[in-house]
């Protein structure tokens, strides 16, 4: 039995990496830092616009977490709905593909208003899926196995992510396609990675949770418990104050792209550039996670992700006077974090949730997320009043005060 267990969970660490690097290609194809904001910029030049759609991407799915995760948690098997989001996923890229290659030169507007819906269900979609992800992988493996997929997940995810990036330059390089048709490309082979990438999953022998059946377990009743919930279980509650502040970093991630944009007039030969340099800090620094993960655990990689993010925004200002080429470091530390937070925010939430409860703490946690639901908008807003500079000082400051809080924790 013992021996079959590890069979079982030897195919499944396959399975869970074939996904992870074929996703891994599939969003360099719309890396939010880099091709989408450049994309919305290309549509619209104001900033709130792009700020909404941002909010949309991240936001939507913590919305409706606390709805799927009360739905996933009677359900025994979740592979279905897994695969259910990746193909929504899937359909949301091939519809972006179609609405750029018709109407991104005539009508921009209309490409806007297509994808307020696109990115709305391929956000929800996503969050489904989460769940759901976590949740099977929460049963098959111990914390530590976990651990080490992770870090390895990562590591060929960023060399699969690298190739798309090589790509994501190839296509947007000067005198290959113009616009539309660059990103009609990106967005198609998006499209097709993550019908490949769903593949892994039809052949996972998914173990089956334990459902116990109360009659009186409604949604209010279950929106009621959260409170109690939190009360009683400091160290979540302490988590999802946490990451409510450290969200303000990634309020600002995609706008590097769009300020970079601004400041030196750069063409779009530097979506690719900037992209492989993200792409670069996220594979050497998952050696560092790794290492980090494995021998101090997964709370001291949110710690440290948490101090960069601090500090990356001071770093954009000061290398904003120096041209866009040295500017490339900024994406190459913002690829350190958004490593780091793939490794360790998921990870800790799953080392501290309860075996049996994992569903209803992803979508506690995904819900109650309130801030990156509006913080791509308050950024978009900020942006136009008062600038550049003293948005990113502002963020700095919030991060250095969620690092303290979590140094406490």
């Amino acid at each position: 039995m013992e021996n079959s267990k590890k069979q079982l969970n030897k195919y499944s660490y396959y399975y869970f990496i074939w996904h992870g690097v074929f996703l891994a290609l599939t969003m360099s194809m719309i890396d939010f830092n880099t091709v989408f904001p450049a994309l919305v910029d290309t549509l619209t030049k104001r900033k709130v616009i792009f700020g909404i759609l941002y909010s949309i991407l991240l936001g939507a799915p913590y919305l409706f977490n606390i709805v799927f995760s009360h739905y996933l948690k009677h359900q025994k098997y979740k592979k279905k709905y897994l695969l259910l989001g990746i193909y929504l996923r899937a359909i949301s890229f091939l519809g972006m593909s179609i609405s750029v290659y018709f109407w991104g030169q005539q009508s921009p507007n209309t490409v806007i208003i297509s994808l307020f819906f696109l990115i709305f269900i391929f956000s929800i979609s996503g969050g489904f899926a989460g769940i759901s992800y976590a949740d099977i992988m929460g049963k098959l493996f111990t914390s530590k196995e976990r651990g080490k997929l992770y870090a390895t997940k990562q590591f060929l995810s960023s060399l699969a992510a690298f190739g798309g990036g090589m790509l994501v330059s190839k296509i947007f390089s000067p005198g290959k396609l113009a616009y539309p048709y660059n990103y009609v490309i990106v967005l198609f082979i998006g499209f097709i990675g993550l019908s490949i990438a769903s593949i892994g999953f039809l052949f996972i022998k998914e173990i089956p949770s334990e459902i116990h059946e109360n009659k009186d377990d409604n949604f209010i009743d279950f929106l009621k418990s959260v409170p109690s919930i939190l009360k009683n279980d400091k160290k979540f509650l302490k988590f999802i104050i946490v990451e409510n502040l450290a969200s303000f970093s990634l309020m600002i991630l995609p706008f590097y792209m769009i300020f970079a944009k601004d400041i030196f007039s750069i063409d779009n030969s530097y979506i690719g550039k900037y992209l492989l340099f993200q792409i670069t800090g996220t594979i050497f620094s998952n050696i560092l996670w790794g290492m980090i993960s494995t021998k101090f655990g997964s709370k001291s990689v949110v710690r440290i992700c948490i101090l960069g993010g601090a500090t990356i925004p001071l770093i954009a200002i000061v290398l904003s006077k120096f041209g866009p080429n040295v500017f490339s470091i900024v994406f190459l530390l913002v690829g350190f974090i958004i490593s780091g937070r793939r490794v360790g925010f998921e990870t800790y939430l799953l080392d501290i949730s309860p075996s049996n409860n994992t569903t209803v703490y992803f979508g506690i946690r995904g819900s109650l997320n309130l801030m990156v639901v509006i913080l791509p908008i308050m950024g978009g807003l900020f942006i136009d009043i008062i600038g550049y500079y003293l948005t990113f000082s502002i963020v700095s400051v919030i991060m250095f005060i969620s690092f303290i809080l979590f140094k406490k924790n």
